[in-house]
């Protein structure tokens, strides 16, 4: 039986596991997955292949398993789920903050989830169904209801013996919220205030009233904005009328921030932020089928292009040759606005005011960058050919492609946003129709008309 080391399995996890499955050493493990954190070991399952994430959950500790399914991806936490029953996925997600465990619930058939709720003490089963009736990208979905609330009235001394009666407060708790007897929130108390303040000290003395609430149907982006600007560790949520729903902690907001970073990644290839590594072949196959064919139809209408010159580019061969370059260095340039749209976007730094202003700014940078170019691809072409009717043709091609690229980076994600679609998911795949088309049809068309 090979033996694995500590320092083997912390130096390679993944090998090291291999060789203890395969060595049948399986306890020594267990005793060192118990050294890991929860999301250490979510980490450590995302990353293992098929075979061995069954044998590495089925080490997990029972009392552990509702912390570490909360950290994995949806597909992971699907497949483990749907091999549970409802009284089972109640057992596993029994502790879980109310946020998570509406996360979890919100992606198994509705009938699970019914039977999980009823399977809930009554007041966990009204907390996890306040988060559950809003939108999952919305504050109220984001929001823990596991709140402290005082009264402006009470003393601080009040206020210390009430939080001793607690055996815990929640975590990332900074603020103790300020609440009238109709629950509408009236401001913050900071814990520092509580311990460094008199203890006959009314709350009303030491609260701060000057605060901002989030609505409960603020979109997750917007809340992240806002943490970001005040530096916020946690923050209220509140109703249209100003009654205290929950809190929004900074971990939540993480959560956000590193979702939204992977989606916008992902989505330039047409995938999802959730999809699993390791997936099954198949799986992976038919999530990648529609977007691969969606870039076909794309390359089909840049090659009919292609083909309405056909009679062009036989009668001047090097045409062909030079084509790539023109559509390619579009397709860079759009790309780059494209990009810095995208980002503009999603930090809500782009607002009908300004967005002109940019669109001016990208346009002069591409006549800037496209008679620059196209003044080097000239002389190359000519260098080249020694023909210099080709090398004004190609020059004018490519500061038309540049110019239009720069045109439709800056355009189409706004263009995109309005109608509703993702600009991330559809934005590289409608720009790169654009700079292919418009990049073959400015040079071979030129081409037609001054050679044949």
């Amino acid at each position: 039986m090979v033996q694995v080391t500590e320092s083997q399995f912390q130096k390679d996890p993944i090998l090291a596991l291999s060789q203890a499955i395969d060595s049948g050493s399986l306890y020594q493990i267990r005793q060192m997955i118990k050294t890991l954190p929860t999301a250490g070991i979510a980490h450590l399952i995302e990353s293992s292949p098929p075979k061995t994430r069954s044998v590495l959950w089925q080490l997990i500790d029972k009392d552990s398993e509702g912390e570490v399914i909360q950290y994995l991806n949806e597909d992971l936490q699907n497949d483990i789920l749907r091999e549970l029953n409802a009284e089972q996925v109640a057992e596993l997600t029994e502790g879980l903050e109310t946020d998570d465990l509406a996360d979890i619930l919100q992606q198994l058939p509705q009938q699970v989830t019914s039977q999980v709720l009823q399977a809930m003490g009554q007041q966990d089963r009204h907390r996890v169904e306040t988060v559950l009736s809003y939108d999952e990208d919305t504050a109220g979905g984001l929001m823990n209801t596991d709140t402290i609330t005082v009264r402006r009235s009470h003393t601080v001394e009040l206020v210390l013996r009430y939080l001793r009666r607690h055996e815990s407060i929640p975590e990332m708790t900074d603020n103790i919220l300020v609440v009238n007897r109709d629950d509408e929130l009236l401001g913050i108390l900071p814990l520092r205030e509580v311990l460094v303040s008199d203890p006959n000290t009314l709350v009303r003395e030491v609260m701060r009233e000057d605060i901002e609430a989030i609505p409960v149907d603020m979109e997750a982006t917007q809340i992240a904005q806002l943490f970001e600007q005040h530096d916020w560790v946690s923050a209220p949520v509140v109703d249209n009328n100003e009654k205290l729903l929950g809190r929004i902690t900074i971990d939540d907001v993480v959560d956000v921030i590193r979702d939204s970073t992977e989606h916008s990644l992902m989505s330039m290839a047409g995938l999802d932020e959730e999809d699993d590594t390791f997936a099954p072949i198949i799986k992976t196959a038919k999530r990648r089928a529609l977007w691969l064919g969606v870039n076909l139809m794309t390359a089909v209408l840049a090659s009919i292009v292609i083909y309405l010159f056909q009679d062009t580019i036989e009668q001047v061969v090097y045409l062909a040759v030079l084509m790539p370059i023109v559509a390619n260095m579009g397709g860079v340039a759009g790309t780059q606005t494209l990009t810095l749209v995208i980002r503009s976007l999603a930090l809500g730094h782009i607002s009908p005011s300004n967005s002109r202003w940019l669109l001016t700014r990208e346009l002069g940078v591409a006549v800037l960058n496209g008679a620059l170019w196209a003044f080097v691809i000239s002389l190359i072409a000519f260098m080249w050919y020694r023909d210099l009717l080709l090398s004004y043709i190609i020059a004018s091609a490519m500061l038309i492609n540049l110019v239009t690229a720069a045109l439709a980076g800056a355009y189409l994600p706004l263009f995109l946003q309005r109608i509703k679609i993702d600009p991330a998911l559809a934005g590289s795949v409608a720009l790169t129709t654009v700079t292919d088309s418009i990049g073959f049809f400015a040079f071979l068309g030129l081409a037609q008309i001054f050679y044949v």
